[in-house]
């Protein structure tokens, strides 16, 4: 288990661009001992920079607060707020992540998916009830590449109450048709979805659970 750090931008764009060789070279560090698995710039629609999603993979409260001392997106301001949510990542067949020297798009590549269940007392059967099915449609999107990471968020006993994906959509409405087939959606699990336009920069990344 790990984490998945959602966080906003302040209204200052230029302190993301003074921060970003050091956030940059604290990410190449976490990336490259296995700690980060994963981080995206969040866009909004007119492709601005609105935040962050970091998912780490250390095993306490102890290896977020590290990471968040060092990181200079936290310490400087340029996030204004974030929440962070206990995290898993689904082992599926990925594709490699994109390495330091690959080519950085200059627009929008993939889509950042964060979805969460209902909150009623039935929710978890539901989740229960289409997990398999779930599972069994998104094994072949990951080895196919369009699945770049996914997982569960859970609550702090473990419990499943929400989801994150990056998929490769370069819309929304690329990414909204890949949900409407989900088991997830059609077995009424996930019932608060966002997205948010994102790409990729390489790093040192090493290969995530199942691949």
């Amino acid at each position: 288990m790990g984490y998945a750090i959602i966080a906003w931008d302040g209204p200052d764009p230029a302190r993301r661009a003074a921060a970003r060789d050091r956030h940059m070279t604290v990410l190449t560090r976490w990336a490259g001992d296995g700690r980060l698995a994963l981080g995206v710039p969040l866009f909004t629609p007119d492709w601005r920079p609105a935040g962050s999603l970091m998912v780490l993979e250390v095993p306490d409260r102890a290896g977020l607060e590290a990471y968040l001392a060092e990181e200079p997106f936290a310490a400087e301001g340029v996030w204004a707020r974030w929440t962070v949510h206990p995290f898993r990542i689904a082992p599926l067949p990925y594709r490699p992540l994109p390495q330091p020297g690959d080519p950085v798009s200059a627009t929008r590549t993939h889509t950042a998916i964060i979805a969460m269940d209902g909150t009623d007392a039935e929710a978890p059967a539901r989740r229960q009830a289409v997990r398999a099915q779930h599972m069994a449609r998104v094994a072949p999107m990951a080895a196919q590449g369009v699945l770049a990471m996914g997982g569960a968020i859970l609550d702090e006993d473990g419990a499943m109450r929400g989801s994150i994906g990056v998929t490769r959509h370069a819309t929304d409405d690329e990414a909204r048709g890949w949900i409407a087939e989900d088991p997830y959606v059609t077995g009424g699990v996930w019932r608060d979805i966002t997205l948010h336009g994102t790409r990729f920069a390489g790093l040192p990344y090493r290969a995530l659970p199942g691949a």
